[in-house]
């Protein structure tokens, strides 16, 4: 708003008609008014200068020019300079509750005395309309109030009261200078840093950024437990039996061997033989329900890590991919140490353990079937499952078979005994089922039925050629030509049926 525009409010006659008595007198004192008024601050008003006229200031406060003190000579009584002053001050209130605000800019005098002769006929518009926002026009983009003119923020388009303009998160108001913004939502960069910026699972720091700046982590293709690439180096323990790494909260079980068990496997994890004995025979009731029954008592036994690895050793063939072999079925007279008494469970580690030296002696194709202590009941089962399978085949004259055939329709056994028993009525379930094993399958928790699925995931998603290519293969042949006639062909020809 400019001065000018002011004296056009004070120019009003209906303002001054209060204190002037004679209309030739008082439009003779207002003209004389003016003209001093205009003459004191010509060189401001004039086109081409360098005037600059008033502003608002931030669109919340105004400054006007004080009106200068008419230099007529007549003495005036204080009370006449009370009422002037008054009358001033109304004009400005009048000017300021205008809808859309209005301006006038006189070029010369003339034009000022043209107007306020005007004034006096109501059918010549005394205002030329000038577009402004009200003072007053800011609404919260938070509270949806007006702002008035109290401090305020401007952000994306919009305004706020300090207080309004808060963090999507948190909830509380943004004070610092810099924030994150996702979409039209604005956060604290903490906040926001917490939301997006992925955290090891292992230590619960932020992953940090490689040389490229970029965030690199790994993360594992079932449990999704996302970690820093160093722990893969850093001798973190690693659960033998789900593959999870040991996190700063949650301390893994040594079973004296190398290997570390978390407590959820713990749970369900099998320690002597004496133990795995009701598990084996409920597989091989399994198997018997598939109409492939085994006629030959076969020696399970349950072993250390060590004692395994000495028996593939002394096996004079045998394809084994796994850099940690879980299971075995033998052909040779072997001595092994099996476990006689189990663990106990003393701090973190297992103590107590007592094995017995066992002779083996071959009085069939089959010596015994061997498996590492200390895994889940469900791990087990599909390691027996599998060793079985090897069993079966070489008592049932299947011979020189290739590894990807023999070892892809061992696999297939496994998943298939695994998958009747965290879904009892799939297709894959025997059809005679012992009572015991059923009571057992009532009673596994959630936990349990998630390492199954996290075991048939291994069976499934394994890279190796033989264990994983071949049981892929075997997979596809038994579900177009079913179980029998996939044997029938093996049989025949060595090789799954196209």
């Amino acid at each position: 708003m400019s001065s000018s525009g002011n004296v056009n409010h004070l120019s009003q006659p209906c303002i001054y008609g209060h204190f002037v008595t004679s209309h030739a007198e008082r439009k003779s004192w207002f003209m004389r008014w003016l003209s001093k008024l205009f003459k004191g601050g010509s060189n401001r008003g004039q086109v081409g200068s360098t005037h600059r006229p008033p502003q608002f200031i931030g669109d919340e406060s105004m400054v006007l020019r004080a009106p200068v003190r008419s230099l007529d000579n007549r003495a005036r009584t204080d009370k006449e300079k009370e009422e002037i002053d008054r009358a001033i001050a109304l004009s400005l209130a009048e000017g300021l509750k205008k809808p859309n605000g209005y301006g006038w800019r006189p070029n010369n005098e003339a034009d000022l005395a043209k107007t306020v002769q005007d004034d006096h006929h109501p059918s010549y518009p005394p205002y030329v309309p000038r577009e402004y926002p009200p003072v007053g026009y800011r609404l919260c983009g938070g509270c949806n109030r007006d702002i008035g003119y109290g401090n305020y923020l401007g952000c994306m388009g919009t305004f706020f009261h300090p207080e309004c303009f808060c963090c999507r998160a948190c909830r509380y108001p943004i004070k610092e200078h810099e924030f994150s913004l996702s979409g039209k939502d604005a956060y604290h960069k903490s906040c926001f840093k917490e939301l997006t910026h992925p955290k090891c699972e292992v230590c619960f720091q932020f992953i940090p950024t490689n040389g490229a700046g970029l965030i690199e982590y790994r993360c594992h293709p079932f449990w999704s437990q996302k970690y820093c690439p160093a722990h893969e180096h850093d001798n973190t323990a690693r659960c033998c039996s789900c593959e999870r790494l040991e996190s700063v909260n949650a301390r893994y079980v040594s079973l004296g061997d190398g290997r570390s068990l978390c407590l959820e496997c713990m749970e369900s994890a099998i320690m002597d033989t004496g133990d795995c004995q009701p598990l084996y025979h409920t597989i091989r009731d399994y198997y018997e329900g598939m109409n492939m029954r085994l006629d030959q008592q076969i020696p399970m036994l349950l072993v250390e890590r060590q004692a395994l690895n000495e028996a593939i050793v002394g096996e004079k063939h045998g394809f084994h991919h796994m850099p940690e072999t879980r299971g075995l079925c033998l052909s040779e007279e072997q001595t092994v140490a099996s476990i006689l008494r189990r663990p106990k469970f003393g701090g973190h580690a297992m103590i107590g353990m007592r094995t017995q030296p066992q002779k083996l002696t071959r009085r069939c194709e089959v010596t015994a079937i061997l498996v590492l202590y200390g895994l889940p009941r469900l791990l087990t089962g599909a390691i027996l499952a599998h060793e079985l399978m090897h069993g079966w085949l070489r008592l049932k004259g299947y011979r020189n078979l290739n590894p990807e055939v023999e070892e892809g329709i061992c696999q297939v056994l496994s998943y298939m005994w695994l998958e009747s028993e965290i879904m009892p009525g799939s297709t894959s379930a025997a059809p005679s089922t012992s009572s015991s094993s059923v009571s057992k399958k009532g009673g596994k928790s959630r936990v349990e039925n998630k390492l199954g699925e996290f075991f048939m995931h291994q069976i499934a998603h394994d890279a190796s050629p033989a264990y994983g290519g071949g049981f892929r293969a075997a997979n596809a042949a038994v579900n177009t030509y079913g179980l029998r006639r996939t044997l029938d062909h093996i049989r025949l020809t060595g090789n799954f049926p196209l």
